[in-house]
């Protein structure tokens, strides 16, 4: 495996990663790829990510189980930020979008669908 590359920063982030299973169902698990590509990505989604203040967000797949990678400025409160991002144009749209593949309400926020996990390793 090659790897992937990362930016460094200079100053203290936080680090947040959270998991989400999706339908176990080859054509709606390669719809999702499709629609998180760089290629097909909702434009308003990725700048609405930018602008509650996340630096970095990356998504991973294994079968049905993703995870979720977001690095924030150290400051960052991630309550806000989720209430904000949920303001902001086609949010709401894309989070209903989205649910046909989570098996979740469409009605429900990024932040009631992906559950944090606990960091019990670091190597220093």
């Amino acid at each position: 495996m090659e790897g992937y590359s990362q930016t460094i920063t200079g100053g203290k982030t936080k680090r947040y990663v959270q998991f989400l299973e999706i339908t176990d169902d080859p054509e709606l698990m390669e719809q999702y790829r499709y629609w998180h590509s760089e290629a097909h990505h909702w434009k308003e989604i990725r700048d609405g990510i930018r602008a509650v203040g996340i630096l970095e967000m990356e998504l991973y797949m294994l079968g049905n189980r993703l995870v979720m990678i977001v690095d924030a400025p150290a400051d960052f409160n991630w309550q806000e930020a989720m209430d904000k991002l949920a303001t902001l144009p086609r949010q709401a749209e894309w989070e209903a979008f989205v649910a046909r593949f989570q098996g979740c309400s469409s009605e429900a926020r990024s932040d009631e669908k992906w559950q944090q996990a606990e960091r019990i390793f670091r190597l220093y």
